[in-house]
């Protein structure tokens, strides 16, 4: 059943109740082990970790990681100090078009580390945390194909998605025909990272670096929480 237009998400504490029992991998099983919150819980209780991932493309079925960004916040302080950054060689190769992206280059990988050999870190830090993201299809999508990639078996975990908040403030309007160009004359509203902070008042930061972003992201939500959601919203009213 949908509610405001919108699917509910799970229950996430009993939805990793189960998946601990039934992972197989004995770091997939650790992570869901850690629990998350319940929906009820406050968002200014709720433990955030801004997360940002780059790319080598859009297509997590045939693209991959190539840097992973992740920064600890709560509504009124961001813990640069206990972030995490790393560079990973992808699985497949960099592209031109993706170099000009995020600026990755063939030498920056040459030498990486894969994503396994990153992997308990990152599973370690994401555990027991509300992952806030821009755009959930990327980081969790990506982040699933990897893990069935590695492990066999996929990953999965709530989300609060500071680009679906954005939409949800600003809907776009579906008009056809003549009156759509009578009555739209205005272009939609944009949800990207940049546009929406600026919309705030924050500062522009260098785009499509995974540390930078998640930092950004960090920021975006603790302005969206001040403008429109007071510290007492449950978590279950924004993650996904």
């Amino acid at each position: 059943m949908k509610r405001n237009g919108r699917t509910p998400p799970p229950d996430w504490p009993s939805l990793f109740a189960e998946l601990a029992q039934t992972a197989r991998d004995p770091r997939l099983a650790r992570f869901y082990q850690a629990g998350t919150v319940s929906a009820d819980t406050p968002l200014d209780q709720a433990p955030l970790l801004a997360l940002d991932v780059e790319t080598t493309g859009l297509d997590s079925q045939r693209d991959s990681i190539v840097s992973l960004g992740l920064v600890p916040f709560d509504l009124r302080r961001i813990r640069c100090r206990e972030s995490s950054y790393w560079v990973v060689k992808p699985v497949c190769e960099l592209s031109s078009q993706s170099v000009t992206f995020h600026h990755i280059t063939h030498s920056d990988v040459s030498d990486a580390p894969r994503l396994a050999t990153v992997l308990d870190e990152l599973l370690t830090m994401m555990a027991g945390k509300i992952m806030v993201v821009h755009y959930r299809n990327i980081e969790r999508g990506f982040l699933d194909q990897a893990m069935r990639h590695l492990l066999g078996e996929g990953l999965q975990f709530p989300v609060i998605d500071t680009m679906q908040l954005g939409a949800r403030l600003h809907p776009r309007r579906r008009r056809h025909g003549w009156l759509r160009h009578l009555l739209n004359k205005q272009r939609p509203v944009s949800i990207r990272l940049a546009d929406s902070r600026l919309r705030y008042g924050l500062p522009l930061y260098q785009a499509h670096h995974a540390l930078t972003d998640a930092v950004a992201t960090a920021e975006l939500l603790q302005a969206q929480a001040a403008t429109h959601y007071p510290p007492s919203t449950p978590v279950g009213e924004l993650w996904n």
